[in-house]
């Protein structure tokens, strides 16, 4: 298959990379000391599953350059997919899938209004990798996993065609029965934890063994659950429990990625994680006074990574 990684970053840079090396026809679209790496250098990664060099890499700032393709994969911030989806339209043809690899659940039906629905599926994905360096992507933690389907759940022949590509990369690739309840599974965890990490501006380890601020995250968690329950996703207790499980598993110096941007005075996904449960509850009609507060409190160091205000 001809597959396009938009973002090369820890993500986009390990998956693809991966899919390279069990030879699939892989072109990175990237920019900047990153894309000058991968035409020089190629693409190194080291991860715990083994370590890779791909000196000969496909890489391009320009989509037009790649032309249409089989799969474009979008592995960059939620707050990157505006942008990314107008770079990436010389790519989408007519038998063209995007498949969305990003934090929150509101990227597919985004992606949907910009390309039409039978253009897009619907994904998740689960690595604690980073750029090392231009070019070098170091895998630290996770095992990789995919898992993708078509919005209306259909087993079709593209899907089931990607995914068997995925395995064959040597990352666990699978269809679930139901996309969208996966992909709240992985919300009902991440959303919460990067709101109260990031407030709380302490690791995984220290808030969870914290009463007070584990009993932030049981009512964060719980606002999200009826969101999504709200919404028509079928989220039971096991999904709750298995979020806290993933929790518990994780490294307990470990911070989230929009904790982490938050902390360093980057942009983030503020918006897409917090913000989302807040306003997908507002539609719905279920109260979010938590994760309300949590969003308006990280709200400044937002807009000042945005420049949109200054402050000391």
């Amino acid at each position: 298959m001809r597959i396009a990684i938009v973002g090369a970053g820890g993500v986009g840079g390990y998956f693809g990379g991966r899919l390279a090396e069990a030879g699939e026809d892989v072109v990175f679209i990237a920019r900047g000391r990153t894309l000058e790496a991968l035409r020089q250098d190629g693409l190194r990664i080291e991860s715990p599953k083994g370590d890779a060099r791909l000196g000969n890499v496909q890489a391009t700032a320009n989509a037009e350059d790649a032309g249409a393709v089989d799969v474009v994969i979008v592995a960059v911030k939620a707050w990157q997919l505006p942008e990314a989806m107008s770079a990436m339209r010389p790519m989408v043809g007519p038998e063209t899938a995007v498949l969305p690899l990003l934090n929150g659940v509101e990227a597919a039906g985004r992606i949907a209004v910009e390309f039409g629905r039978d253009r897009v599926l619907n994904g998740l994905c689960g690595i604690v990798a980073h750029i090392e360096a231009p070019g070098f992507i170091r895998h630290v933690g996770a095992e990789p996993m995919i898992r993708l389907g078509e919005l209306d759940n259909r087993k079709t022949a593209r899907v089931e065609k990607l995914a068997a590509a995925i395995v064959k990369s040597g990352v666990d690739g699978a269809i679930p029965d139901d996309i969208d309840v996966a992909i709240w599974q992985k919300f009902l965890m991440i959303g919460p934890a990067s709101g109260v990490g990031a407030v709380s501006r302490t690791p995984y380890g220290i808030w969870l063994d914290t009463p007070e601020v584990r009993d932030l995250l049981d009512r964060a968690m719980a606002e999200t659950y009826a969101v999504g329950r709200a919404l028509g996703v079928g989220l039971g207790q096991a999904n709750i429990d298995q979020a806290m499980a993933l929790l518990r598993a994780a490294p307990p110096n470990g911070l989230t990625s929009m904790q982490r941007d938050i902390q360093s005075g980057r942009p983030s996904e503020l918006d897409a994680q917090t913000g989302a449960i807040v306003r997908l509850g507002a539609e719905a009609g279920v109260p979010t006074p938590v994760n309300d507060v949590i969003y308006r409190a990280l709200l400044p160091q937002e807009r000042r990574a945005r420049g949109q205000v200054q402050f000391d």
